[in-house]
Formats: C-alpha cells, structure tokens, sequence
C-alpha cells in the first residue's frame, strides 16, 4: 500500500535502512568547517529537517545547546525516545520540535543552522526553496553559519538515477527495500519509488510504497537563492571530501554560507 511520506512506517524504518550511515565521521566533518569559518565560540546549533536527530544527538553529546526541527511527528517521536536513551542524563539544553522549515519562527538566533541529508532538496519550488533559506536567515545571528547537502545537478544529469536494492537482517527477519527514479529535467526534480517489503518468518508481513519528489541544484541557481536570502554562499563542495569542489561525478554536495557580521 502507498504510505504517507514520513510517515510512521518510513519512521520506523528509517534507521535501520541508514545505520551505515557514519553519522559521527559527518559531524566531524561539521565541527571542522565550524573551526574554518566562524569567528568566536560556537555553542548553539538548530537542525532544520533533523529526522531521527543522528546528526543532532552526536552534537548534543559534544557539548552543543541543539534544537532540532522536522514536519514530521513521527521523527520527532523517535528523536526524543533517543535522544533520553543515548544521552544520560539527557541535556536539558537540547530539545526535538515539530515545525516546517518554510514558516518557522522562534524568535531565536543561532550560531550554526544545518539543513543535512537533502533536506534542501524537498523543498520543489522556487517559492519553497527561498521560504526555507528565509527561515535559514531568520535564525542565524550576524556571523552565523549554514551548511546543507543537496544534490548536485551537474552530476544528476551526468549519472542519471538508477535502480537500488537494500536487503538489511532484522531481529526476526529482513527488510528489503528498491528505488527507483525518474528525472524532470525542466523542473530540476527527481521522482524516487520506494518500495519496502518485511519479511518475518520467510512471510511478507508488511508492503509499503512511498515517493519523494526531490529537486536538484547548480551552483549559479545556489548562488542566486542564498542571495536573494541574505546569506553569502561561501563554496560549493564534495559533500564526501570537502576540500575538494564538486563535479560532473559529485551526487552530494556540501553548500556553506555565512551571514554578514561578526558576533558581538
């Protein structure tokens, strides 16, 4: 059956699908971009679009005050569950909100603004995309820094998407995942079909089908929407190797901006 993106199921699946992920090598990665840019102590990070909070939690446990906001209530629920389970005692200072990223407000600024994992990239419109950025802006105090990953479409149209298989053992079984995509090169987006089958007991117990629209970005295109958000786009990277720029072979790339000023 088809599934509300983000949905519950998506939710309680999504970690075991990304547990490869190496979600501690990624916020190292972080840190190390915060000690190149920033003038001054970074203390305060809000994480637009925080999923589970994999990125959140690690920094939280690094000492960082983290706020980490997604739309969807169902991550926001495993963020919380985990974050009182991996950090003990938990940090009064970090906290999980339910909020979208085009409309939010909490009337606070923040040293450091991520947007990881394509976040960026579910927002189709022009509209949307600047709407996003604006909340980016609204939260960044002078000096500030965002960083965000978002599909490079260079390489989109280079690479094309394919077809994936993603077979994971569970407790009392397996989960077995394909994607597949299609592109709309006028709209800069790509379809991306997931389809989830979990398998108890050589059963299908469960069959799940769910679509992300995801947009794709150029670097004069990231240029103009950071500017029209009041952010400067300082560089456009290799979102696996950030010293390096990306290319016609980057999927992931590694956007940073800063906002004029310096803290006071």
């Amino acid at each position: 059956m088809k599934n509300q993106v983000f949905g519950s199921v998506y939710a309680e699946e999504y970690d075991l699908f990304y547990r490869d992920k190496d979600y501690e090598a990624e916020c190292d990665m972080i840190e190390n971009i915060f000690h190149r840019h920033v003038d001054g102590q970074v203390s305060t990070i809000l994480d637009l679009g925080c999923g589970t909070g994999n990125h959140a939690i690690p920094l939280a446990r690094r000492g960082y005050q983290v706020t980490g906001v997604d739309r969807s209530s169902e991550m926001v629920k495993h963020a919380k569950i985990k974050l009182q389970s991996q950090i003990s005692p938990p940090q009064q200072q970090t906290q999980f909100l339910e909020g979208d990223v085009r409309s939010l407000k909490l009337n606070q600024q923040f040293d450091i603004v991520l947007m990881m994992f394509a976040v960026l990239g579910y927002q189709i419109t022009n509209e949307d995309v600047l709407a996003a950025l604006r909340t980016v802006r609204r939260h960044l105090r002078p000096g500030g820094l965002f960083l965000c990953d978002v599909w490079y479409g260079p390489a989109v149209l280079s690479i094309r998407p394919g077809d994936r298989i993603k077979i994971i053992p569970s407790s009392d079984g397996k989960v077995i995942r394909v994607a597949s995509g299609s592109l709309d090169a006028y709209h800069h987006t790509a379809d991306v079909c997931y389809q989830t089958w979990l398998i108890k007991e050589q059963q299908v117990v469960s069959e799940t089908e769910e679509t992300h629209r995801m947009r794709y970005f150029f670097p004069q295109e990231m240029d103009l929407f950071f500017t029209q958000s009041g952010i400067n786009l300082l560089e456009i990277s290799n979102f696996n190797e950030p010293e390096k720029p990306a290319t016609e072979e980057t999927w992931n790339c590694l956007a940073i901006g800063q906002t004029e000023g310096v803290k006071q």
